[in-house]
């Protein structure tokens, strides 16, 4: 999957169809340089997965926990400095109650993901506003 966004607003309607392809259970890395929109898309796929709170970015909290129809666990690994630290959060119990986990800064705990991770990559497109994300490891 691929698009390109011009708009927070188009980002977060790309979340809530990426929403639709996933399944419980399923682990979301996000990669991408900061104010790239991974929380953006992390508000769409909440609305996707029936979530209704808001959605924030857990920078400070490492983990947001939203209820849904699939609950989704939003990581931020920003402030992590290790897979260690990752795990010290209780990360395997989070894979095991079968929500979605979505992490942002996925790359610093990159040996914690289970194989199969879905990735998404959100990339500066060709003006300032516009971001280029892909998608890997989903069906289409």
């Amino acid at each position: 999957m691929r698009c390109t966004s011009n708009s927070p607003a188009d980002t977060e309607a790309f979340g809530e169809r990426l929403a639709g392809r996933l399944r419980a259970g399923d682990v979301v890395a996000f990669t991408g340089a900061l104010g790239m929109g991974k929380t953006a898309l992390t508000r769409g796929l909440a609305r996707g997965l029936g979530c209704r709170a808001r959605v924030t970015s857990p920078t400070f909290t490492i983990v947001n926990e939203y209820d849904g129809d699939v609950p989704l666990f939003h990581f931020d690994l920003y402030r992590l400095r290790s897979a260690d630290e990752l795990y010290d959060l209780g990360w395997d119990d989070y894979l095991a109650r079968g929500g979605i986990c979505a992490v942002e800064w996925s790359e610093r705990a990159a040996s914690a993901l289970p194989e199969g991770a879905i990735v998404v990559n959100i990339a500066r497109g060709k003006t300032d506003d516009s971001r280029v994300i892909t998608v890997t490891g989903v069906d289409e």
